[in-house]
């Protein structure tokens, strides 16, 4: 088994989408330190300052959903299957286990970067500043939200299959179902994998849950995914 997720880990992590998700990343960890930092004007409340170190949980999701159905378009997950000698449930797990790995790595960089490039610039608004549980606890939400992204994603992308379907998929999701939802039910809408991570990275703060509450949902949202996936994967054909 170690060797399985050795392999698959080894995947992940020399794909060249690898490297555009995590400039991605970086890129708007800049971007949004920038732009709340420095074009939003004055900043005198610690919860809008905590907006600068926001990640972007749907790019890892992004990210996970592309390699993983990857695997099918390149019909590289059959061969996968059949010299793990594991059954295809648990060769899906562990690809899913490596992509969680890899997202927990890429998480860690970009929250570097966002703290990085947000601080400097926060220093010079006035109020009370951000003290080091502020950074700690925005910090944990953005790697929880950005991990729990890319599990999710590596699940999504083995029940779809398709790199491109998935990602329109889930682009209309993100940007058409859940402001419709929002809308229309708003306490409803943080209760979505969607909203549940935006509590959680601090971008929304007009909701009942608490950040352990946005975790603990949008981990439930996360397990459902890769369950299915799993027990999909037992029963279909790989080619």
């Amino acid at each position: 088994m170690i060797g399985l997720l050795r392999g698959e880990l080894l995947k992940s992590l020399t794909t060249r989408a690898l490297w555009g998700f995590t400039a991605g990343g970086v890129a708007f960890a800049v971007l949004n330190a920038v732009i709340i930092a420095v074009a939003s004007g004055s900043l005198g409340e610690v919860t809008e300052k905590r907006e600068a170190l926001s990640a972007l949980p749907v790019l890892l999701l992004l990210w996970g959903l592309v390699g993983a159905a990857g695997e099918y378009r390149h019909r590289t997950a059959a061969p996968a299957a059949m010299v793990a000698r594991h059954g295809r449930g648990t060769v899906l797990g562990v690809r899913i286990a490596a992509y969680t790995l890899t997202g927990l790595v890429l998480a860690l960089v970009i929250n570097a970067v966002a703290v990085g490039v947000a601080l400097p610039l926060l220093a010079h608004h006035p109020g009370p500043d951000l003290t080091s549980g502020d950074v700690a606890e925005v910090v944990a939400g953005n790697v929880a939200a950005l991990v729990l992204a890319a599990m999710m994603g590596a699940a999504f992308g083995a029940l779809i299959r398709s790199p491109v379907v998935g990602a329109v998929v889930l682009l209309i999701l993100n940007l058409v179902v859940l402001p419709l939802v929002s809308g229309a039910w708003e306490s409803g809408a943080n209760l979505t994998p969607f909203g549940a991570a935006g509590v959680l990275t601090g971008g929304t703060h007009d909701t009942t849950l608490s950040m352990p509450q946005a975790g603990a949902v949008f981990a439930a949202w996360t397990a459902v995914a890769v369950l299915i996936a799993v027990w999909c994967e037992r029963r279909r054909d790989l080619a």
